[in-house]
C-alpha cells in the first residue's frame, strides 16, 4: 500500500478520512495513517468488483457499455441488507 500526493490507495486522503468519520459519534477520535491506508484498499477492492460485476451485467444483457442500470443490478450482491 503505497501513499503518494496525498493519495491513499488512489483515493484522496481527506475522502478516505471522512468515510471513516461518518460512522463516529465522537469527534475527537483520531484516525491513524495505517487505517486510511487499509479502508483506501478496501475500497479500491470493493470499486473494482463493482465494475466487474457490472460488466459481466452488461454483457449478459449483450450491451456493450456498461451504464448505471447494471451497476443498479449488482450493488445488492455488495452491500447487504441492514435490516436482514
Amino acid at each position: 500500500m503505497e501513499r503518494r500526493d496525498g493519495r491513499a490507495g488512489g483515493f484522496r486522503k481527506d475522502t478516505v478520512e471522512r468515510l471513516l468519520r461518518l460512522h463516529f459519534q465522537d469527534g475527537r477520535i483520531r484516525v491513524s495513517a495505517d487505517a486510511q491506508l487499509l479502508l483506501a484498499e478496501l475500497l479500491k477492492v470493493f470499486v473494482r468488483e463493482a465494475a466487474a460485476r457490472a460488466a459481466r451485467q452488461a454483457r449478459a444483457e449483450n450491451l456493450n457499455k456498461v451504464d448505471t442500470d447494471q451497476l443498479e443490478k449488482v450493488l445488492p450482491q455488495l452491500i447487504p441488507d441492514p435490516h436482514l
